[in-house]
């Protein structure tokens, strides 16, 4: 993943409005101790001075404890420690999980950011690895799709 991990971080807060508040309970909702101060510096800019590199943990985290904060625990989730890579496409599926998105509000969504793609090529990205028709999502895809989720929450057709 080339893209760094801060800037989808700060994207996804962005784009869903997320408070300081409500990203700390996220990772309490995971039994993850995040302080207010390195949450913070996980979201500053490169250039400035508090500013501290994210690690993939902590954006897993965040995004489990994400699903958790919007839709409740699964009650089907054990609770394991083993590790699951984090890829493009799984950071995609838990927004899509976290945000209730249906397919036609994930058209809508790459569609603000001038993506267009076929319920094929759609349908692809969730797939498992290793599926024949699995596609693997690029970070230009996965930015474009932030990008949308920014546009579609601010146009208030996400609540």
């Amino acid at each position: 993943m080339l893209i760094k991990i801060n800037e989808i971080l700060y994207r996804i807060q962005k784009a869903l409005n997320l408070t300081k508040e409500e990203m700390l309970e996220a990772y309490k909702l995971e039994s993850y101790n995040m302080k207010p101060a390195h949450l913070e510096s996980l979201l500053k800019r490169r250039q400035d001075d508090d500013f501290k590199a994210a690690t993939y943990e902590e954006l897993g985290v965040f995004l489990d404890g994400l699903v958790s904060l919007k839709r409740g625990p699964s009650p089907k989730k054990p609770h394991d420690d083993e590790a699951v890579e984090l890829t493009n496409n799984l950071i995609l599926k838990k927004l899509r999980i976290a945000m209730e998105l249906k397919e036609p509000e994930i058209e809508i969504i790459f569609g603000l950011a001038e993506v267009e793609l076929s319920k094929q090529q759609l349908a692809s990205l969730f797939r498992k690895d290793g599926h024949k028709n699995f596609k693997a999502c690029s970070d230009a895809l996965l930015l474009a799709f932030l990008d949308g989720l920014d546009e579609f929450y601010y146009r208030g057709e996400l609540e």
